[in-house]
């Protein structure tokens, strides 16, 4: 039974949802990068970027090159740096219309100056008619 393409697709982007992966295939944008630099540039136990470097090449994303013994990885087709950058894109969005929204709700946040004042005053007047039932 064939799965269904929006299933395949779901599954396509819960392999992205690591960030050593996303970082991984940033850098490999740039070309081809061995091992060693990419922990060099990640800067985690090499057992873990092992992991997910495997993740990456089980599911055709990245392919690795052997060079003596040297490996590197590549990324194994353009269609995923442009997909990286739709990424940016979108996220650049969304966050500039979170801090439009952020800047909104804090200018509504402030109460207006005879706003401060009033509370002030039901303030002191509750305190006022408390120490007068005490008395």
């Amino acid at each position: 039974m064939q799965v269904p393409l929006y299933q395949a697709k779901a599954e396509f982007f819960r392999m992205l949802g690591h960030p050593v992966r996303i970082r991984v295939l940033e850098l490999l944008q740039s070309g081809p990068m061995p091992v060693r630099d990419l922990l060099n540039e990640i800067e985690i136990e090499a057992s873990n970027l092992s992991q997910q470097l495997a993740v990456l090449r089980r599911s055709g994303i990245v392919v690795s090159i052997r060079d003596g013994a040297t490996v590197s990885y590549a990324l194994a087709g353009g269609d995923v740096a442009e997909l990286l950058r739709a990424a940016r894109r979108i996220l650049t969005e969304l966050l500039a219309g979170q801090s439009e929204l952020l800047a909104e709700l804090r200018e509504a946040d402030v109460p207006p100056p005879a706003a401060a004042g009033t509370v002030q005053a039901v303030r002191r007047a509750r305190s006022a008619s408390a120490r007068g039932a005490s008395a």
